[in-house]
């Protein structure tokens, strides 16, 4: 009988420590920008082989992430349009940044091969107010002498949803026209003067993909998955370049991040001969005082691990990963800042 007991018992603490182990591997929720879902998406799934804890996210738009984090239904939301210092003081949040990457032209006219397109600020502004209405306009054959542009009306697409890829590209946008500044102005929803809404960076991808004539604007990894025809792009420094990893981290080689100030910061039209003139970087928002603190810890525990070994993965997206310099300012500011609700920091 005493041998019964012991196995009985054995058996139990084996249930018991199979139970706390399931327990342990809790799963996370976010949502948020659509601009850095591929790479967390990649991140996820070879966190959830190596740990066990899944990441469930949401790419719903930066608007709908800042909406679901404000409204406490998920454990961490995303945004490419990093909330000032005093919108984060006032929700009681604190934000940092995980990737940067560049938002990029993407366009479906016949017989203009990828890259071949060139384009400056002030044209792009003037297509999307709906004022180059044709793609052989003389302001868009001046910078691209040599290229068949065709006598075809344009499309312009854009977001639908609020975006953080839109306000990162009205941002640009406000930044090198006048006109657009005035008219239009720069955040994640806008009273667009022309074209159709596409939902998500998806949305934008299919649409422009669909389309003949049309132009877009979507996340670049969006425009590699998809083999879209990109726009080179005039940049701060008046020199046409390319949208790939080494200009994205040119336009953020001088980036000056603060922790105090909620790490915000906007990376477009940068100085540089290099420099991609759209490049933003992307942001996640979580609170400062948790009422959930375990679920505090594992999204904190993700993204540590993802700026650990997440970097060639992102990397193989065309995303910029950060310095480390920036992830150890990170990882301070979650001690700092990141406590449960008795006042105790959370982060180690």
């Amino acid at each position: 009988m005493n041998l019964l007991n012991k196995l009985l018992r054995g058996i139990g603490l084996s249930v018991a420590l199979l139970s706390a182990g399931t327990a342990f591997a809790m799963d996370i929720t976010g949502a948020g920008a659509t601009f850095p879902y591929p790479v967390y998406a990649k991140w996820a799934e070879a966190y959830k082989a190596q740990t066990g804890t899944g990441m469930n996210y949401q790419s719903i738009g930066s608007g709908g992430g800042i909406k679901q984090i404000k409204n406490k239904t998920v454990d961490f939301g995303a945004s490419d349009m990093p909330l000032k210092p005093e919108e984060l003081g006032l929700g009681g949040l604190t934000q940092f940044p995980t990737v940067i990457g560049g938002v990029v032209p993407v366009i479906n006219v016949e017989g203009i091969a990828p890259g071949q397109l060139k384009m400056s600020g002030e044209v792009l502004a003037a297509v999307y107010m709906g004022k180059i209405k044709k793609w052989n306009d003389s302001r868009i054959a001046a910078e691209n002498s040599g290229v068949n542009l065709p006598d075809s009306a344009i499309t312009v697409v854009h977001r639908s949803d609020g975006s953080g890829t839109s306000f990162i590209f009205t941002t640009y946008l406000s930044q090198v026209s006048l006109d657009w500044m005035r008219g239009v102005g720069a955040g994640t929803a806008v009273e667009w003067p022309a074209g159709t809404g596409g939902k998500g960076n998806e949305g934008v991808a299919s649409y422009v993909q669909r389309i003949k004539n049309s132009i877009g604007y979507v996340e670049y990894a969006y425009a590699l998955q998809n083999k879209m025809n990109y726009v080179q792009m005039k940049n701060h420094d008046g020199l046409f370049v390319k949208p790939e990893a080494e200009n994205f981290k040119a336009a953020a080689a001088n980036a000056k991040w603060d922790a105090d100030k909620g790490f915000y910061m906007v990376l477009t039209n940068q100085p540089g001969k290099n420099s991609w003139p759209i490049t933003g970087a992307t942001f996640i928002l979580i609170y400062k005082s948790q009422e959930k603190a375990a679920n505090a810890v594992e999204v904190m525990k993700f993204f540590d691990w993802a700026y650990t070994n997440g970097d060639n993965m992102a990397a193989s997206l065309d995303y910029v990963p950060l310095p480390d310099n920036v992830t150890k300012m990170i990882r301070a500011a979650w001690k700092a800042q990141v406590k449960d609700a008795s006042g105790k920091a959370l982060w180690k």
